[in-house]
This record gives C-alpha cells, sequence and structure tokens, in this order.
C-alpha cells in the first residue's frame, strides 16, 4: 500500500513547518510569538510522545480495540497508529478552546501534527522566521486543511463516550500508559493555551470523562433493615470514621424534621422543607453510606414510606437516542419512591463533553418527577465540590429544589489509619507494631500529596488487599502456620511508602509542567 492511501503510515514527504520556501521570501517583520526556549520545549514534549505512541503501537490488541471505536468493521490491515488518535485529540482540544486561538496556539497544533505525523521538528535557530511565518496566509491555510484530514470520525454511536478517543480507550482497558497520556493532554493546553488545571479532576471534568470508577448499572441497594431503629441508625453514623460536619449536619436536619413533626401535631402551619440534598467531595469519603442512612432517617421520622435507596449516575439515566432517556428516569424514579434516589457523579448529566443534550433531557424530565412525587421522594445528588456547583447552578429548577449542602472532606491521616484498622477487625487481621509506624507514614506521604481526585477509603481499600496478598506470598511456604501468623500484618507485608504514592499516579508539578 502507498503511503498515500495508508492511514498509517507518514502521509507528507515535505514537512508543514519547513522554512525553505519562507526563508527567501519577504514577509513583513512581527511581534515574536515564542521564543527558541518554547520551540525546544516542544521539541522534547513531542519525542516523549512518540515514545508513548511506541510502546502502545506495539500493543496489538490494544490497537485492534481501539480501531474498533472508530469503525466497528475495520479490518487488521488498515489500522490507524497511536500517533493519529493523539493528533486528532489535540486538534479536538485546539476547537475546545479555539474561542482563545492565537498565532501561539496556532503554531503548537501545528508544530505537533509535524512531529507526530512527519517525525519532523521545526528550527528553533530560525525562530525570526517561524515567528513570521505564522503570520502568513498560507500557513493558516494549511492548518485548516490539517485539521481537516487528520480529525477521525467515528462511526460509534455511543452518545455517553467522550469524543477524547484515545484516552477513552486507554481507561476502557486500564491501561498503564492513561496517566501519562492524559498529562501529554493538559501539557498540550499548557503549550497552545496557557490553561493549567487545579487538579487532575478538573481536567478530567473538562474532557468529559469519568475515571475514577467503572461504569455502572442502575443499582437498587440499601432496602430497610427489619426490625431498625432511629437509634440504630445513629449509632450507625456516629461509628463511621471522621465525617464531623456530616454527623453535625445530618442531626441538625433531624432536629427540624422532628420539630416540624410535633408543629403538625399541635395543627401549627409548617414551612414546606425539602428533603432533596447535594453532597459535595472527594471520592471515597462516605457519600453513598451516609445516603443509606438518610433512607432509612427519613423513613422513621415518616417523611418517607419504604425508606430504600436507589443508586444509579449517568449511564443509568441517559439513553443514546431522543425519547429513551426519559424512559430511562421515570425507570428509576418509580423505584425509588418511598424512598432516596442517590445520582452519583450526577455534573456528568450537564457535562457539555458529551456532545448531546440527553442530559439536559434527563434533568429536566427528573425535575418533573421531583414536582409529581414530592411528598414521597428524596433526591440526593453526588459529586466533586466544583462540578456540583457548576452542576446545580446550570439550572434554576435545579438551584430551587436543592439547597441543602453536605460538605464531604478529605479523610486525615489518622483518620485513613482507623479505615484500615477497620478493614483489618472485619477480615480477622491484626497489624504489628513496626507495620502501624509503616502504615502512618504511608498515610502521611499520601494525605500531603493528595488533590480532589485522591480516592481516600477506596485507597485504604487497595493498599489493605494488597498488604494480606503480600502477607500470602511471604507465609504460603512456611511448613507450620499459627492462627497468629495467618492474622497477623508485619512490616514486611507493607508496600513502601513511595511504592504506594506512585501506584496512585500522583503526578509532579514538573510532570505537569
Amino acid at each position: 500500500m502507498s503511503k498515500k492511501n495508508n492511514p498509517i503510515s507518514i502521509i507528507i514527504e515535505e514537512s508543514f513547518l519547513s522554512l525553505k520556501k519562507y526563508l527567501e521570501t519577504n514577509i513583513s517583520s512581527n511581534e515574536a510569538v515564542f521564543t527558541a526556549s518554547f520551540v525546544t520545549n516542544l521539541h522534547k514534549e513531542t519525542l516523549s510522545i512518540l515514545e508513548i505512541c511506541t510502546v502502545l503501537n506495539q500493543d496489538a490488541t490494544f490497537i485492534q480495540k481501539i480501531n474498533q471505536e472508530v469503525n466497528p468493521l475495520t479490518s487488521r490491515g488498515l489500522l490507524f497508529k497511536v500517533e493519529h488518535f493523539f493528533l486528532s485529540d489535540m486538534i479536538a482540544l485546539y476547537d475546545q478552546e479555539s474561542i482563545k486561538k492565537s498565532e501561539k496556539s496556532q503554531f503548537v497544533l501545528a508544530y505537533y501534527y509535524d512531529a507526530l505525523r512527519n517525525n519532523h521538528f521545526a528550527d528553533e535557530n530560525s525562530i525570526n522566521e517561524l515567528n513570521q511565518l505564522v503570520f502568513t496566509e498560507d500557513f493558516k491555510k494549511h492548518l485548516l486543511k490539517i485539521k481537516k484530514e487528520n480529525t477521525i470520525i467515528t462511526s460509534n454511536s455511543n452518545q455517553q463516550k467522550s469524543k477524547y478517543l484515545l484516552p477513552e480507550a486507554l481507561a476502557e482497558q486500564n491501561h498503564d500508559k492513561l496517566k501519562e497520556v492524559l498529562i501529554k493532554y493538559q501539557n498540550f493546553l499548557h503549550f497552545a493555551f496557557d490553561k493549567k488545571f487545579e487538579s487532575t479532576t478538573d481536567f478530567n471534568f473538562f474532557l468529559g470523562l469519568n475515571l475514577n470508577k467503572p461504569k455502572s448499572k442502575n443499582k437498587e441497594v440499601g432496602n430497610f433493615p427489619e426490625e431498625d431503629t432511629l437509634e440504630k441508625v445513629l449509632e450507625e453514623l456516629n461509628q463511621l470514621v471522621g465525617l464531623a460536619a456530616v454527623k453535625k449536619d445530618v442531626g441538625e436536619l433531624i432536629n427540624l424534621l422532628e420539630i416540624q413533626k410535633k408543629r403538625s401535631k399541635q395543627g401549627l402551619k409548617n414551612v414546606e422543607i425539602t428533603l432533596h440534598t447535594v453532597f459535595l467531595g472527594p471520592p471515597g469519603t462516605g457519600k453513598t453510606s451516609v445516603a443509606r442512612l438518610l433512607s432509612r432517617i427519613f423513613k422513621h421520622l415518616d417523611f418517607l414510606s419504604k425508606g430504600q435507596m436507589y443508586e444509579t449516575d449517568r449511564e443509568g439515566l441517559v439513553a443514546g437516542y431522543v425519547g429513551q432517556t426519559a424512559t430511562k428516569v421515570d425507570a428509576a424514579v418509580e423505584s425509588s419512591l418511598g424512598g432516596v434516589l442517590f445520582i452519583d457523579e450526577a455534573y456528568a448529566l450537564t457535562q457539555n463533553a458529551f456532545g448531546n443534550d440527553y442530559g439536559a433531557e434527563a434533568v429536566n424530565t427528573l425535575l418533573k418527577r421531583m414536582e409529581d412525587h414530592r411528598d414521597d421522594l428524596a433526591v440526593v445528588v453526588a459529586g466533586y465540590t466544583e462540578p456540583m456547583k457548576i452542576f446545580v447552578g446550570s439550572n434554576p429548577g435545579l438551584r430551587s429544589r436543592f439547597n441543602r449542602f453536605f460538605y464531604f472532606d478529605h479523610f486525615s491521616p489518622d483518620e485513613l489509619f482507623q479505615i484500615f484498622e477497620s478493614f483489618c477487625i472485619k477480615s480477622d487481621f491484626i497489624v504489628s507494631e513496626d507495620a502501624k509506624e509503616k502504615l502512618k507514614d504511608t498515610f502521611e506521604l499520601l494525605y500531603a500529596k493528595k488533590d480532589e481526585s485522591f480516592g481516600n477509603a477506596r485507597v485504604v481499600r487497595n493498599l489493605f488487599e494488597k498488604c494480606i496478598q503480600n502477607q500470602a506470598n511471604r507465609i504460603v511456604k512456611l511448613k507450620k502456620i499459627s492462627n497468629k501468623t495467618l492474622k497477623t500484618l508485619t512490616e514486611e507485608d507493607i508496600p513502601e511508602p513511595k511504592e504506594t504514592e506512585k501506584s496512585i499516579g500522583f503526578a509532579t508539578k514538573e510532570e505537569n509542567l
């Protein structure tokens, strides 16, 4: 197959940013857009991207699967390489920020094209000519051609996917290159638009990616227990590690509802109180657990008839075709009547990155059903703090119905250790003194490095499972294994703090530019 017809080949012999035909032309002088050191940094960055591409291109399974996302009927002989997916996503990033485009951002996109598709790097020693080049009409025309010819059009009709092909495919396969690729995407935005993100959560939200948990279906959880009492619920709440502010908020809500009941019995008028609540905070901080407890509390106080909780997310509410979304929302509400409808990562319903308004349809349908069933339905929406504030503020109906906010904070190092100990107690393990010290050092380090996406109790759960695997590997070959040996986690079983930090994937400031 010729290079011209092969979508994975180097398609142009002469590099786009070659200066040969510009050096002898008489171009008027313009103010410098970028410096030689800037071009040098672009060179280093795109070289490291090409190294990632080389590794991924050698992963035949990944290449086949990502190409099937583009075209499920693709043959093995016509496969796009990772460089092409990278460039297509860079174009999408550029277009998403196109309102801020400038000669600098146009040059960055052109540079990435030349590096990824042609393995050519503009000469930083010709910085004056490069600064003149970006103002020419020929340059702008060629850039439009690049965008048109290098945007990959997917035939997959799944409207719930992010429009960024490479990270979506890596996330679905839980690929170990995902974090590196996401850093490169952030770096592109930094080079092109001087855009930075305060946390990985903000960046994932910008991309429309949900990388913190596997996609789930609707699931009914927390059916009302038999012989349950309000005292039992409050005891369970108080036994949760940390969450002092949330426990205080729940206590104050109970006080308000109990007084409402007493006023009603005395024939006094009451102000209508909404049970709908917003939970804000990072993952693994107990939002789902508290929502389950709230459903039981509302039942015991006679504000809900059943007290069950129904848990869902965007995937459980949004369909890929007009009209189907309302049906899915109705089904979720029907299963929640008499209890709590818990919508995790609710901000995803209004993310523009999905490229459709089915999420908006879900919100509008939900608002109507909340009004229809306002006497026997409580809706709890949960997610990261800033995205949730944007979500609630995006619709007047949401703002009017959700005016109660519970804030969930990161667990402290001591609280993370308490959670680890609780996992041990539930599973018949004990921790030696030297292991305790190592764990505390680990949690101090993780807490110091955390951002909003830090998984808190989820991270502790993963670490606990790693420790018991290490213990099993250590003792399996012993001839005699006592009960104490089976139960005890020693210092040797605890990964080094830096190893745990690395496994979580905290990016350094240097990696993020």
